[in-house]
């Protein structure tokens, strides 16, 4: 039986995991995915085989019910429907890795401390991230786990593109510009590298259009720039976070109005973005497409100026563009945004099918426009695999 391995994305209020055979070097199989949604208030357990079938769900009736409980409920899934025998390791996750985690890393006493540390720089993830490996640990302290940092595709980004103007000390105490989504833009990378081999070797923007939003600007599939810094609060609107935001707003927030450090955090992370302008409308860009309170196209309006306005910047980073592409939720999913994206980006020479964009093919660019555009769906899960696989020696990743 070949080895399987599971990965695991977790979030404030869900756990999101798949299971993956090594079924070819390089390329792991998926066998199952599943979440553990409403963690706090109604936990819901569900797994769905490749096709979307449901193989399993179950229900608690109590929201306090422990984390180890739900992640257990995933571990005896997998042992008593994939053999207990088949699973080798557990790959997770890991939105920030700070200047010294730039590859997949198997699980350590040390690593765990160095994560610890590393939480003040994504409160909204990282001790998420970091809570179901010690769950595990706990539980399978035999079973082997390796962590995938969401900077490492962007550590390597020209020096230019990572320093802020402070003075030098803070820099070299870690204060710099990371970048984050890099399992997903990795994943688009190689993606792309299989459809359209000379476009990947060129000059190619990657938007990822999800709750969480930015974008990369990638030269022959390198990260060259990307507009999140030193949190995941920066550059594009998104679901709840503001992105950029000129400091002085804090300043001024915290000597007028007398907002604390947790105030403005909340302010920030949660209670921004899409939802804040659209008047709490939503964070959500499938209820805002659907509203026609002027609030809601205003969010929307911000929320596409944002996007062409950066991708303007990325290319003259980049020295011209070659390509754009689409993925995740918003970016994959939403036709009128893609739309309205292209509509600002002529100057560069985009052009859209309409039809095509609406129909759902993976090329949505016009025959007659300059920079190619498509839509490609990520798969941070399967990039977990293939790094869970590389770290742990079975198999090693093809090329």
């Amino acid at each position: 039986m070949l080895p399987v391995v599971l990965t695991l994305n977790a979030g404030s209020s869900s756990l999101k995991f798949g299971f993956f055979e090594a079924a070819r070097p390089g390329q792991p199989s998926l066998l199952a995915r599943g979440a553990v949604e409403g963690i706090g208030t109604a936990p819901h357990f569900v797994v769905h085989d490749p096709a979307g079938a449901v193989l399993v769900e179950r229900r608690w009736a109590d929201p306090k019910e422990a984390f180890q409980t739900l992640l257990q409920a995933a571990l005896v899934w997998a042992e008593s429907h994939l053999g207990a025998d088949r699973l080798v390791a557990v790959g997770h996750r890991v939105v920030h890795g700070g200047p010294d985690h730039h590859r997949p890393e198997r699980v350590s006493p040390a690593l765990l401390l160095a994560l610890d540390a590393l939480s003040p720089l994504a409160p909204l993830h990282e001790p998420h991230n970091i809570a179901p490996i010690r769950a595990i640990a706990a539980a399978r302290p035999d079973l082997a786990q390796v962590v995938c940092f969401d900077t490492a595709f962007h550590h390597f980004m020209p020096p230019v593109a990572t320093r802020f103007a402070l003075p030098r000390h803070y820099a070299t105490s870690g204060i710099r510009r990371y970048g984050f989504h890099g399992l997903s833009y990795e994943y688009i990378a190689g993606r792309l590298q299989d459809a359209a081999p000379d476009l990947a070797r060129g000059r190619v923007i990657a938007a990822h259009l999800g709750n969480g939003a930015s974008l990369c600007a990638m030269l022959a599939g390198r990260s060259i720039d990307t507009t999140m810094g030193f949190t995941a609060l920066d550059g594009l609107v998104m679901g709840t976070r503001c992105g950029t935001l000129d400091p002085g707003v804090i300043l001024y927030l915290q000597q007028t109005r007398g907002l604390g450090v947790e105030a403005i955090e909340q302010l920030l992370y949660r209670d921004s973005g899409l939802l804040g302008v659209s008047g709490g409308i939503g964070s959500d860009m499938r209820t805002l497409l659907d509203s026609d309170d002027p609030h809601a196209r205003e969010a929307i309006e911000l929320f596409v100026y944002r996007i062409a306005r950066e991708v303007g910047g990325l290319a003259s980073v980049l020295g011209g563009l070659d390509g754009l592409v689409f993925t995740a939720g918003i970016g994959a999913h939403a036709p009128e945004i893609r739309a309205m994206v292209c509509a600002r980006l002529g100057w560069l020479g985009a052009v859209l099918d309409p039809e095509a964009n609406a129909g759902g093919a993976a090329v949505i660019s016009a025959p007659e426009s300059r920079i190619s555009v498509r839509v490609i769906p990520t798969d941070e899960e399967a990039m977990i695999a293939r790094h869970t696989l590389a770290t742990i020696g079975l198999p090693p990743i093809a090329g």
